[in-house]
């Protein structure tokens, strides 16, 4: 049997909640309140989608091991595929606009475009459009 999720939930710790939810509402995300209080939020990243931003309290209460300090190493790159190049560009610019720090320089590979950041938190996201009809094939001839 093969794994297919129904939703899946990151969770990310972050140092100030309400810094991080007026950051991401300035990029253009939106909160699910039922999940949300003073330690935790539930940010909507897409239909069944999810970023659990939890205060550094709240997210070590579900480990054992140290949190990463996301400064100075990497877990994880939060990457989103999106619908367009413009998509692309004008999340991205959100981000660096409400305060994040540019991460890569852009990559165009023509078929797959992305750029990415650094959040309040230092946890790196990449967005990307990927226009499969251009896809290069792998088959010689």
């Amino acid at each position: 049997m093969a794994v297919r999720a129904n939703q899946i939930f990151v969770n990310l710790p972050v140092q100030d909640l309400k810094r991080s939810v007026d950051f991401f509402t300035k990029v253009g995300f939106e909160f699910n309140a039922q999940f949300t209080d003073d330690k935790a939020t539930c940010m909507i990243v897409g239909e069944n989608i999810f970023a659990m931003l939890l205060v550094e309290e709240r997210f070590q209460s579900f480990i054992t091991k140290k949190i990463a300090n996301a400064a100075e190493t990497t877990e994880v790159i939060v990457a989103l595929s999106v619908g367009s190049r413009e998509e692309v560009d004008a999340i991205v610019q959100a981000a660096l606009d409400a305060g994040a720090k540019p991460y890569n320089e852009p990559q165009d590979h023509g078929f797959m475009y992305g750029r990415s950041f650094q959040d309040l938190d230092n946890h790196l996201w990449e967005v990307s459009y990927i226009n499969l009809s251009a896809f290069p094939s792998n088959q010689t001839e």
